[in-house]
């Protein structure tokens, strides 16, 4: 892979916590410009903390972050997260949620608004734009979250298994909802996620981690063109890619105690 926006080597994350819980060891990657990555593992395994250290949310124990050709020393504004929860402030419209971070940078209110409502737009929430959240159902709440991080100008996107809450179907709308937004964007996409069918319908590449200590098991490039069908692809291809995600995810699981998959 040549001039990767995002690269990672050698990270290993140890928690400090009196228990020395090493999270991450030796975890390394590389993901293209415009690429869609999906992180898959058992849980525990450190895919969430490996999100956080590549979005410089978490400084790794050891090892190093590069973002677009420079080492990334903490947060920045081209990089933006999207959560399981939306974490929208509820006494703020979905305007304004999605408005706030062009506040909090300066940008004058009427600016920020603008440029919020069109982001609104984008996720099909035109008509919405001053209801609060809790007026807002859970698939809607996930928009807004989306239309906030996107209204950054952000280039890559990370996303924390940001519809693992959602019904069946609101999820797979979602999914379709974002890979329009992510074709018609252009963004980089790293994205953990629990489901196979999902990260094929997804991903161009899909990384499986092992078992806490978290390292990269598997790197696999999803061969199916698209548009995908979210029932999957008809044909053996399918079906053995997901036996083979399926059969990694599995030799890389082990028993671990409740509290200690936190980590994940």
């Amino acid at each position: 892979m040549t001039d990767p926006l995002l690269a990672a080597d050698g990270l290993q994350m140890i928690f400090d916590d009196g228990g020395g819980l090493e999270a991450l060891a030796e975890a390394s990657l590389r993901v293209a410009r415009g690429e869609f990555v999906c992180l898959l593992g058992p849980s525990g395994c450190g895919k969430s903390t490996l999100l956080h250290i590549l979005g410089g949310l978490l400084r790794p124990t050891a090892g190093r972050v590069y973002f677009d050709g420079h080492r990334l020393q903490g947060p920045q504004q081209r990089i933006a997260y999207v959560f399981q929860k939306a974490n929208l402030m509820p006494w703020r419209t979905a305007l304004a949620n999605v408005a706030l971070p062009l506040e909090v940078r300066g940008m004058p209110r009427r600016e920020a608004a603008e440029r919020a409502r069109a982001m609104l737009r984008l996720v099909g929430l035109e008509g919405f734009e001053d209801r609060y959240p809790r007026h807002l159902s859970g698939g809607m709440e996930q928009r807004v979250a989306i239309a906030r991080a996107l209204v950054q100008g952000a280039d890559l996107l990370l996303l924390d298994e940001p519809f693992g809450s959602l019904d069946a179907l609101t999820r797979e709308q979602m999914n379709e909802e974002l890979l329009r937004l992510w074709q018609a964007q252009g963004k980089t996409v790293v994205m953990v996620t629990h489901s196979i069918p999902e990260a094929i319908y997804l991903a161009d590449r899909i990384l499986v981690l092992t078992s806490r200590p978290g390292r990269l098991a598997l790197d696999v490039t999803v061969p199916f063109p698209r548009p995908r069908s979210p029932d999957g692809a008809p044909g053996p291809e399918y079906a053995d890619l997901a036996r083979r995600l399926r059969e990694a995810i599995r030799a890389c699981s082990t028993e671990i105690p409740a509290a200690q998959a936190a980590v994940e």
